[in-house]
């Protein structure tokens, strides 16, 4: 919340107050509205700023609500008052409620506070002063009035006790160690605000102001503080605290003089001597305190000389950390659980994390001076061994005036109670200063000593090129030979072996020098990684010898030899017999290892293996047509999706060719393996940029799992069987090995090799159906339609063998042949018919057939061969190939065209291109699709389509053939559209050449 809020708050509750003032009969509803106002805001701050803990402005709110309650009930107009005689009663108690409430509000505040400080002094301030202030109410208010001189009421007297209690408690909460936020100060005046009112007897105006006060404080953003521990050491003494303490003292003699001369009075001076004695014992108490404190200040001395002894004595880190444990247990009372961590720097060979040399380097600006932080906030391997504290009192050891190395020693940690550190806090700082001059004093011992013991090994080792070391006990390394600058970028020496050495490799040195120490024999290569010179990774052959025994030595002896440049040239060998050289994939020989370890993996731990095998469809198009350079250039993007769709525990592999297999391990669903197939198409619909223009990749995919084998041989060939199938369902897509696939894919391959017998053999035969003219029913063209005289099925029809022909490559020879035939027949037919009777010829044209290099010349050699003119011949083309881009396809297109060949486009409608977009290429002839033609009585869509495109096609300048016509209707329905020719079974089934020729002599129309 802002302090805008806060302001436009109090200035309307400013309002209420001086309407309050004004209107003194109004003070019922004008209290309801305050306490409401008060209360909305109050929860409204406490959702918006989310205190520690909520429950004392919960309390704070049902106070308010209380107190509005009961002061609207109290002052009721009498003319309610006179009816409902026990609403004055009831009002008081709810207000003496609220009054309780609220103590008990401040009473959680003050122990949430007080959570991690033991005050025990501002406890006795506290009451001292309050004690001071109940005298004085006591004296010149409640005494007074129980004279009865007044006419005073009990509620006249509960309620500056109420407020006494409550002014109590919130001058507890403001002794607390640390500063008092602006919310607690603003409640400080809303309750005292209350007690002036309720002692002059204006309670209205007290509760109002009180009112504003909580308000104003809820909507602070501080208010979250008040419930939040003070983490300030209590001072013993403070000018502020002394004055008080004398103010206090100084209340009773005051008291009985005012009574004694001025009033002539002595009544109540039992109370005041009693009162009297409790503050005089309250200042006994809090001298006690003072001296209890003494006591501890001095044994925490006499614990910090002891220790500064044992310090000097310490020859080592470990006994350095014992006398500091044996300090900390003495400075802190002996039944506190505690702990202590000693940290020592330690030189290290890679540079620190960017975490950690942020916090070195805020030790070494706090120097000496203690910290209390949350242990979570400590270094791992510290927190761990202090985890059952909260807070951890951090202090660093630090010398300024060091002379060499970082000033930074190192980090004592003492973990204990929050009250407990709080007390110890400077003692610890004196210990962690005798601490630092001890590890200084021993580290610069044992730098005498390693220097000394280097000169037996300098002339040795000056020159060579190997990297020497001396290893002593705990790993750290006592000596390297000059090389190691070259190798390492620096001197290691000082540095943990193992902290020289790759972190990955770390654990696996320990074992190697720990087996050396146990007296084994190892292996005469050791391979590890570290960081070498400009800070690059390079790689270590080591060899290691114990002679700890020598006395010139006393260590293992490590050498290490850069073998980096030997090793990468190794790797580069092998990778290359594993690797497809061009996209830099697992191979064939790779793949098939990695998916018989997959299997072993598997059969342990009960996980599923997939095998996918990719390929490209249509691939030899690319190359053929753009080059073999843009087709590389695919199939290395293709590589790259593929290895990107999967995750790091799979394999991708290039299989040779377009085909890529992919292997899939480590999961427990094969739906996992078929997700991978579906990433992989994700990946693919981008086009890939070449150098020719942008393509779009398509691939079959062939899926198989361990559920349905588990060896290697079996998933591969089921995994090509379901890619088989995959590209015989159309291409582009997926499918999962299923047992059926077997016997449908082995009679599918009868079929092709059957179909590659009959091609050879030609074992084909062609129908006609005719082209009719709709108005006069008279035949004008013919389309050829092949047909399979197959030995044992007999006659079999396209839609059994064409997409096998399609896939297989047979529909180029076998569209050759049915072009070669058809003109045949319709030279037999121009021999045999008169001139001008022979009709002309539709031939289908598949995509792969057209997209044979020299088909346009393959036409020009059969037209010449049986003497047909080009104007007798019609080729249809499919409408997937007029959707295209492809401008070698118009080319051909406009010289076959040129020639006097027409061209037609079969099954339009069903390839989602235009009559627009027709109009700007070669085409003569549009063919309406059967489903429109079948849909035209029974749907006004289909009949608006077929009518739409025979008028764009005639205002185009293209014929119109309807295909499928099957009824009379459709027939009439179509001339009334002026749709020119059709075809369909209505006029006739596809007829042999000689029923035809038969036909045509008769001259009878063709039409039932």
């Amino acid at each position: 919340m802002t302090r805008w809020s806060a302001a436009l708050f109090g200035a309307w509750m400013t309002v209420l107050a001086v309407v309050l003032v004004l209107e003194p009969g109004l003070q019922g509803p004008l209290r309801l509205v305050a306490g409401a106002s008060a209360v909305g805001v109050v929860v409204m701050g406490t959702r918006f700023s989310r205190p520690d803990d909520p429950r004392p402005w919960w309390m704070l709110c049902g106070a308010i609500g209380l107190a509005a309650a009961g002061g609207a009930a109290s002052a009721a107009p009498s003319f309610v008052a006179t009816r409902v005689t026990w609403l004055a009663t009831a009002g008081t108690v709810l207000l003496l409620l609220g009054y309780l409430l609220l103590a008990l509000a401040l009473a959680v505040f003050v122990h949430r506070r007080t959570e991690s400080s033991r005050d025990r002094a501002g406890l006795l301030d506290a009451l001292t002063v309050t004690a001071g202030v109940a005298l004085l109410i006591w004296t010149f208010v409640v005494g007074p009035r129980l004279d009865g001189s007044a006419g005073d009421t009990w509620a006249d007297l509960a309620l500056p006790l109420a407020d006494l209690l409550c002014l109590g408690l919130l001058i507890r909460l403001a002794s607390m160690p640390g500063r008092l936020v602006a919310p607690g100060h603003c409640l400080g005046a809303g309750v005292f605000a209350m007690l002036v009112a309720d002692i002059f007897r204006h309670p209205a105006i007290g509760q109002v102001a009180f009112f504003a006060a909580a308000g104003i404080a809820a909507l602070l953003p501080s208010m979250a503080e008040l419930t939040r521990p003070g983490e300030k050491p209590a001072a013993e003494t403070s000018r502020l605290r002394l004055a008080l303490l004398a103010v206090a003292a100084l209340v009773a003699p005051t008291v009985l003089l005012v009574k004694m001369y001025r009033d002539s009075q002595v009544a109540g001076v039992t109370v005041v001597a009693a009162l009297s004695m409790l503050m005089l014992l309250l200042v006994l108490a809090r001298m006690a305190g003072i001296m209890t404190s003494h006591r501890q200040v001095m044994a925490r001395e006499r614990g910090l000389r002891e220790a500064s002894a044992a310090l000097v004595s310490a020859a080592d880190t470990e006994a350095v950390g014992l006398a500091v444990r044996t300090a900390v247990a003495q400075l802190i009372p002996g039944d506190v659980p505690h702990g202590v961590v000693l940290a020592v720097t330690i030189v290290q060979a890679e540079p620190p994390s960017p975490e950690a040399a942020a916090q070195a380097a805020v030790d070494r600006a706090t120097g000496t001076a203690a910290r209390l932080v949350s242990t979570r906030d400590v270094d791992w391997a510290v927190a761990v061994r202090l985890t059952q504290f909260n807070k951890t009192l951090r202090c660093p050891m630090v010398l300024e005036d060091r002379p060499s190395g970082d000033p930074l020693l190192g980090v004592l940690h003492v973990g204990a109670p929050t009250w407990a550190l709080l007390e110890l806090q400077r003692s610890v700082e004196v210990l962690a200063g005798q601490v630092a001059l001890a590890l200084e004093r021993i580290a610069l011992g044992q730098e005498v000593a390693r220097r000394n013991s280097e000169t037996y090994f300098r002339t040795l080792v000056q020159n060579t090129a190997d990297v020497i070391t001396i290893v002593d006990e705990q790993d750290r390394i006592r000596y390297a030979s000059p090389s190691a600058v070259g190798v390492f970028g620096g001197d290691p020496t000082g540095a943990l072996l193992p902290e020289v050495i790759h972190h990955g490799e770390r654990a696996r040195l320990t074992e190697v020098l720990a087996a050396v120490r146990g007296g084994e024999h190892l292996q005469q290569q050791l391979d590890f990684r570290a960081r070498g010179n400009r800070r690059t990774e390079v790689l270590l052959e080591l060899h290691c010898r114990d002679l700890r025994a020598e006395p010139t030595v006393a260590g293992l002896v490590v050498t290490m030899r850069d073998v980096t440049e030997q090793r990468q040239l190794e790797r580069e060998l092998t990778h290359q017999a594993f690797h497809d050289a061009m996209t830099g994939l697992a191979n064939r020989v790779l793949f098939n290892d990695r998916l018989k370890h997959a299997l072993d993996r598997g059969r342990r731990d009960g996980s599923v293996v997939g095998v996918l095998f990719i390929d490209l469809d249509d691939f030899k198009i690319v190359n053929d047509t753009l080059g073999h350079a843009v087709g590389d250039q695919l199939l290395i993007e293709v590589a790259h999706r593929i290895a990107g769709a999967l995750r790091k525990d799979d394999t991708a592999a290039r299989l040779g060719g377009d085909e890529f297999a992919a292997l899939v391990e480590n999961v427990n669903d094969p739906g996992a393996v078929e997700e991978t197939a579906n990433r992989i198409f994700q990946a693919f619909a981008a086009p890939v940029e070449t150098d020719a223009k942008p393509l779009y990749p398509a691939a079959s995919i062939g899926i198989t799992t361990t559920p349905e084998a588990d060896t290697a041989d079996e998933l591969l060939r089921q995994a090509d069987l379901a890619l088989y199938v995959a590209k015989g369902a159309g291409k582009n897509q997926w499918r999962r090995y299923q047992a059926h696939l077997h016997a449908e894919m082995v009679e599918r391959l009868e079929l092709r090799s059957a179909l590659d017998h009959a091609v050879n053999e030609g074992h084909f035969l062609l129908h006609y159906q005719p082209i009719v003219d709709l108005p006069t029913g008279a035949a004008v063209g013919f389309e050829a339609l092949v047909r399979w005289h197959h030995p044992r099925k007999g006659v079999v029809t396209p839609d059994q063998f064409i997409e096998v022909a399609e896939e297989s490559g047979l529909i180029v020879p076998m569209g050759r042949w049915v072009l070669e035939e058809a003109l045949r027949t319709v030279a037999e037919w121009r021999r045999i018919l008169a001139p001008g009777q022979a009709p002309y010829m539709s031939v289908n044209v598949s995509v792969r057939q057209f997209r044979e290099s020299g088909f346009v010349d393959q036409v020009r050699n059969a037209l010449q061969h049986t003497g047909v003119p080009a104007s007798s011949l019609m080729l249809e083309i499919t409408e997937t190939l007029l959707v295209k881009d492809d401008e070698q396809i118009w080319t051909d297109l406009g010289t076959l065209r040129d020639m006097g060949i027409r061209i037609a486009i079969d099954d339009f409608g069903t390839g989602y291109s235009s009559l627009g977009y027709l109009r700007q290429r070669p085409i003569d002839v549009v063919k309406i699709d059967k489903m429109f033609i079948d849909d035209m009585l029974s749907s006004q869509q289909p009949l608006a389509l077929v009518s739409g495109i025979v008028s764009l096609a005639q205002s185009q300048g293209l014929v119109v053939v309807a295909e499928g016509i099957e009824s009379p209707a459709h027939r009439d329905l179509l001339v009334r559209m002026g749709c020119p020719l059709g075809q369909g079974f209505l006029f006739s089934s596809p007829l042999g050449p000689t029923e035809v020729l038969a036909w045509m002599r008769s001259g009878q129309s063709v039409a039932v």
